[in-house]
């Protein structure tokens, strides 16, 4: 029986531990897509107990915790943080074989020096020992970042964001990490959700756009993207529920866009219209400023009427869609490829069983001279464990070139939630490590010892051209 989660945990054969050892553990961080705030970086925030920064805003948490019945007040209610972190406590040893269980071991380990398997029995010992390190040695964000070794982080930016918190950082001597904005326009897209005619009159006010045609949104849009690539913006990231592909002309979505703004309803029809427009619009734009656009697509979002207005969005209530959407990214791809306006893209999926229709299809749009354009996403939110990312790695070998793959993001809200990128890199040196074993490819470590370190850093430094110097 191996020990529980030890140095060689997810390392089942020797050539996977050389590779994770040698290789892989030493390099370090890009987060190219996160959700944590840059507020919080530029304050360098320190924390008041672990179950702030542990507990809360993480709804994979919540959602074990409610699947066990722990009651909402220990969970996003009045309940005293020493309350809250008792009944994670006790939740967590039933987790077997959900990636929680090891994350939150891998996270106290890290960087609260506590190795137990936590519960019920040892949770008010946990509590103490962390609260100790977080208050009594001041652990702060920085800290947390420092000891995670992260040389740049991408956090995730609306347009009518100032990015005031982005010069703060930009201007301060202590900060060492990097830390730049990412693009995110989903509420300009959504015409179809409430909320837009408010967040387009305030993108009016910040832009100094008056927006009443479709062609004045654009102004403003680009205005607007022009600021955040002032501040070193490298990446775009679009949360759509699918992939929408239906062409109209520039005057049909002006006329949709002038009926919401009038307070007129939009059709279905409509709203894929605009969706299409607008979005090719972006890929153009991403194109001429060497911006990688990200889609993440799939999921079904808000699916508790109840607790979405009782707690707003991101608080765990939302699951997997299944959109067929083959056909819809490979025209909105090929629409751009015809401009010559593609730029590198990023496609992830909320299901899995996505990955070979991804996969398939943005390869048909790499080209000649620039190398792995296309790129298959890591495994996303319900699919970042052990399974999920094993079956992405594979998928991506099987249809088309794992070295070439630009690996782990965090996707968090937790600034603990670094050691996703060590619990990818074992899994990614597990399973090279058992196909050299296997003697299904040859133990050429100089070459696969190479290639770790570029899917793990290196690839994509190089993709988004990020100075990390």
């Amino acid at each position: 029986m191996k020990a529980f989660m030890d140095k060689d945990f997810q390392l089942n054969t020797p050539t996977a531990q050389k590779l994770y050892f040698d290789y892989a553990a030493k390099m370090p961080i890009i987060d190219y897509h996160c959700h944590i705030s840059p507020k919080e970086i530029a304050e360098n925030k320190t924390y008041e107990s672990i179950t702030e920064v542990w507990l809360g805003g993480d709804h994979y948490k919540w959602r074990v915790m409610r699947a066990c019945g722990v009651d909402e007040r220990l969970i996003t209610g009045d309940a005293t943080p020493y309350e809250k972190f008792e009944a994670w406590a006790n939740t967590l040893p039933k987790c077997v074989g959900n990636p929680l269980y090891h994350w939150a071991h891998m996270e106290l380990k890290t960087y609260f020096g506590f190795d137990e398997p936590l519960s019920g029995k040892n949770a008010k010992k946990c509590f103490d020992i962390c609260n100790k390190r977080l208050v009594e040695e001041k652990l702060s964000v920085r800290d947390i970042i420092k000891m995670s070794n992260v040389k740049l982080i991408c956090t995730t930016d609306d347009p009518i964001d100032s990015l005031e918190w982005h010069e703060k950082i930009k201007n301060d001597p202590t900060c060492e990490v990097k830390v730049i904005p990412a693009w995110r326009p989903d509420k300009a897209v959504n015409i179809d959700k409430g909320g837009f005619v408010e967040y387009i009159q305030k993108l009016g006010e910040v832009s100094g756009v008056k927006i009443d045609s479709f062609e004045a949104l654009k102004k403003a849009l680009s205005l607007r993207l022009d600021h955040f690539c002032a501040y070193g913006c490298k990446a775009s990231d679009h949360g759509l529920d699918a992939v929408v592909f239906a062409p109209c002309t520039d005057e049909e979505a002006d006329a949709i866009l002038k009926k919401a703004l009038s307070g007129g309803a939009v059709s279905e029809v409509e709203a894929r219209q605009y969706m299409t427009a607008l979005l090719l619009f972006f890929g153009r734009e991403y194109a001429r400023r060497g911006i990688v656009m990200q889609l993440h697509y799939g999921a079904i979002r808000n699916n508790n009427t109840p607790m979405f207005k009782a707690l707003g969005p991101d608080t765990g209530f939302d699951s997997i869609a299944k959109p067929d959407c083959a056909m819809a990214l490979s025209r909105f791809l090929d629409t751009l490829n015809c401009d010559n306006l593609l730029p590198k893209t990023i496609v992830y999926a909320m299901n899995a069983y996505d990955n070979e229709v991804i996969s398939t299809t943005i390869n048909c749009f790499n080209r000649g001279g620039e190398p792995a354009k296309m790129q298959l996403g890591s495994a996303w939110w319900f699919n970042d464990t052990k399974t999920g990312m094993k079956k992405q790695l594979t998928d991506l070998a099987n249809t088309s070139v794992l070295a070439n793959f630009v690996g782990m993001l965090t996707d968090s809200r937790s600034f603990l939630s670094y050691t996703r990128h060590d619990y990818f890199r074992r899994i990614l040196c597990d399973l090279i490590g058992t196909w050299v074993e296997e003697g299904e490819y040859p133990c050429d470590m100089e070459f696969l010892g190479k290639m770790v370190q570029d899917i793990s850093y290196n690839n994509t430094v190089n993709y988004f051209g990020f100075d990390v110097n």
